[in-house]
């Protein structure tokens, strides 16, 4: 049985932006990225987050054909570390306006899975689990908030706290 110290929690999600990111309309969520970030930064179980070019964020990070999809990809210590971040902090107020700035995307847009500690997953590597969510649903490999798995790839009837009554 795997000690969940030998695994962190890698997840990432994507948004399709209504408009550009230098549209007017978009300067209050512009404006939110670095505080929300240095949350993430100083939440307990936070491991690492993707950010390029000159910036502290992964906003000119553009892995898919269409341009209008950005990219959220971090790495926790842990699914309730996680959950508390995206849901019990801050972060919950940009998240429930997200659809002043982003399209609904039709597909699974978040995919959570295990890596070793110490381990940094690259751009292409969460494309692929998204990939292989979207094309099996949740595994070991590859799953969500609802459908999750241990880092022993058992599916777990552990319900991280909250998670009960929200739509994870």
């Amino acid at each position: 049985m795997a000690a969940m110290s030998d695994f962190h929690l890698a997840q990432v999600n994507i948004s399709r932006m209504r408009l550009p990111l230098d549209h007017p309309e978009m300067a209050e969520f512009m404006a939110l990225l670095d505080p929300i970030n240095a949350l993430a930064e100083g939440t307990p179980g936070f491991v690492w987050r993707l950010t390029g070019g000159e910036s502290n964020d992964a906003t000119s990070i553009r892995p898919f054909e269409d341009d209008t999809i950005m990219i959220n990809f971090s790495v926790w210590s842990s699914r309730q570390a996680l959950w508390d971040f995206v849901y019990r902090s801050e972060h919950l107020d940009p998240l429930r306006r997200r659809r002043e700035w982003f399209t609904r995307v039709a597909d699974p847009y978040l995919v959570l899975w295990w890596i070793p500690a110490g381990h940094t997953p690259t751009v292409a590597e969460a494309i692929e689990r998204l990939d292989l969510l979207r094309r099996e649903g949740p595994t070991p490999h590859a799953f969500t908030f609802r459908e999750a798995f241990d880092a022993d790839g058992l599916a777990t009837a552990e319900t991280v706290r909250g998670a009960e009554s929200a739509g994870s």
